[in-house]
């Protein structure tokens, strides 16, 4: 069991953000002890980092709750969850292939410059 001072560290997550996950049933299964204090579960750590996976690769958050009541709806959604996150997973692939073009043209771009400041520099010559 964690706490949510560990979540926090373990996951970067602050304790406003997993508390509004759960809020929201982002984290539909936080459990609490006898003292009323959050205690999460190995599972609920798998499925946070999947969360986090999820929102930085562009997810929104009413995404992410809908893909958590089709997990909460049980087996009879695997196809369902299985396309949810294969169309995520298309989105993902075309911004990455997106960002790697743009790479490109910047690395291309240093290149140039490198190119002009080596003509620059042996373009001196040294007259002593």
């Amino acid at each position: 069991m964690y706490s949510i001072s560990e979540i926090e560290k373990i996951t970067g997550l602050p304790a406003s953000t997993l508390r509004y996950y759960e809020q929201e049933g982002i984290l539909p299964s936080v459990n609490r002890n006898a003292r009323g204090r959050r205690e999460y579960t190995e599972e609920v750590l798998e499925w946070l980092e999947l969360v986090v996976a999820l929102k930085d690769t562009g997810m929104s958050i009413e995404e992410i709750k809908a893909y958590t009541e089709l997990i909460l709806h049980g087996d009879e959604t695997l196809n369902a969850r299985k396309d949810f996150l294969s169309q995520h997973k298309m989105k993902v692939e075309k911004s990455v292939a997106q960002t790697q073009f743009h790479l490109e043209k910047i690395i291309r771009k240093i290149a140039i410059y490198d190119v002009l400041m080596y003509k620059k520099e042996s373009s001196k010559v040294n007259l002593i």
